[in-house]
């Protein structure tokens, strides 16, 4: 039986051949020190600086260093037993490992560093990993990691009314299910990314999406959207004075009530799955066929009188149960049209009204065809600017700062909107909300969807809107319901 100060020294031999003749292990000891220390010191900065400033400092702080880091521990008993094998082959005699003996102090004492370090490491690792979630599911990482690809579905996620809520919010959700999916999609976009194979534009919508029951309405309930809403609507005219043209309609948004379900919501979205339908194209704008189950539950057909596809074609069409984002297809990165855009601006003041034409000539000018973003915005500059200048000189020297502010106002429409690089144009992405810019409601509702008895789905206007003012400069209806 060895004594205590044999098996010390044991161990000490063991700990030497292992540390003193072997690359990879100590190779790993280095990796892993100087990572482990470097971790813990930019870590405490980045907490100091309030969090991480750069997209890609949280990924080099909790996703690159942490995977160096544990690479470096692997490397440690790897190192081990290779110069293990590597004695064998060799003929060389290993010593055997020197048996447990938690009595000798020695031992103890490597025995107590060996559990320190270990739960040092797993603090580390532990941490890096929670951090390395948080980073993963953040909106610049998301959004800014990729900076030309994601770009525009950025620009549009940032003045959207879900700009608050995280991108996995609504992407991903909650469980653990769709966050794995997500990240296996996500190694696949990066693939794409590194190998400059992804489409430009990036094509909508997006396929294989979690149901919106699942996601949307964690804070959004139909059944409870119940009554109606007033909406204002204010357009400008390309004119002089650019003239003000407002809309007042009174949206039946409905949902559940006494009655059951009634208006958009409840016609559209009750408890159970009441209407799926047939889109012939990848956007969902050629609707062939729909099925309507109706409060009886009978379920009618109706098909379009104007599509006509093939059996084959109709064979290979996306069927769908519809839900939110059938209608609400773009709710967070909603892409403008220039003239829809300009109405925005001048609303919010950002664009002057006293500047004469100013939204017909901001509206050519966006409609421009420019090599880049940076291109657009010289073209916008300086054609706004000639024009006044030339035009209305007296204008251009008494509102220069007007002319200016609307000069950024007009940029910032082009910039939020269309992308060069990424081929993307006006209207690229189709809103489905509405009937004016595009199809939307029409895809379904416009008179050409019959059921075998000839009867079409409803068209009339008044089962989803009343209309108390159309474009109208100052409508009375505003002053009655005081509005104004």
């Amino acid at each position: 039986m060895p004594t205590a100060r044999e098996r010390t020294a044991l161990w000490g031999r063991t700990v030497f051949r292992v540390l003193g003749q072997n690359r990879v292990s100590q190779t790993g000891i280095v990796v892993t020190t100087a990572t482990g220390i470097s971790m813990v010191f930019l870590w405490i900065i980045e907490t100091l600086r309030g969090g991480h400033e750069h997209p890609y400092s949280g990924i080099v702080l909790f996703l690159v260093l942490p995977a160096v880091f544990v690479a470096g521990l692997v490397l440690i008993p790897a190192g081990f037993f290779l110069q293990r094998r590597a004695d064998r082959k060799a003929g060389r005699e290993n010593e055997p490992p020197p048996p447990i003996d938690l009595t000798s102090p020695k031992f103890r004492r490597v025995f107590t560093f060996v559990v320190i370090a270990t739960l040092a490491n797993a603090t580390l690792v532990g941490f890096a990993s929670y951090k390395g979630l948080e980073v993963m599911d953040s909106v610049g990482f998301c959004g800014e990691a990729c900076h030309t690809v994601m770009a525009p579905e950025l620009a549009a996620y940032k003045g959207s009314p879900h700009s608050r809520i995280g991108c996995v919010e609504c992407h991903i959700g909650a469980g653990a299910s769709w966050f794995v999916q997500s990240k296996l999609s996500g190694t696949r976009q990066v693939v794409a990314v590194a190998l400059k194979t992804y489409s430009m534009p990036i094509p909508s919508p997006v396929r294989h999406l979690r149901p919106a029951r699942e996601t949307c309405e964690q804070c959004h309930w139909p059944q409870r959207f119940t009554g109606d809403r007033v909406i204002v609507k204010k357009k400008y005219a390309e004119d002089e004075k650019n003239t003000v043209l407002t809309t007042v309609l009174v949206m039946h948004v409905g949902g559940m009530n006494a009655q059951g379900s009634v208006g958009i919501h409840g016609r559209h979205l009750d408890a159970g799955s009441r209407i799926s339908y047939t889109a012939l194209d990848e956007r969902r704008q050629q609707i062939a066929t729909v099925s309507y189950r109706d409060d009886a539950g009978k379920t009618v057909d109706y098909a379009s009188t104007e599509l006509k596809p093939t059996a084959d074609a109709l064979a290979k069409g996306e069927v769908r149960s519809m839900d939110c984002v059938d209608c609400h297809n773009r709710p967070t990165h909603a892409f403008e049209l220039p003239h829809r855009g300009l109405d925005r601006e001048i609303t919010a003041g950002a664009i002057s009204r006293d500047l004469p034409f100013v939204k017909k000539q901001a509206l050519e000018l966006l409609k421009g065809t420019y090599e880049s973003q940076d291109a657009a915005a010289k073209a916008i500059g300086d054609g706004l600017t000639a024009y006044y200048a030339k035009q209305y000189p007296e204008i251009a020297a008494s509102k220069k700062a007007e002319i200016e502010k609307a000069v950024q106002a007009v940029q910032a429409v082009y910039r939020r909107n269309v992308f060069p690089d990424m081929k993307l144009v006006w209207g690229y992405h189709p809103n489905n909300i509405g009937h004016e810019d595009f199809p939307g409601c029409f895809r379904c509702h416009g008179g050409n969807h019959e059921s075998k008895d000839g009867k079409p789905i409803s068209a009339d206007c008044e089962a989803c809107h009343q209309v108390l003012a159309m474009e109208e400069e100052n409508p009375e209806i505003l002053t009655q319901l005081g509005l104004k």
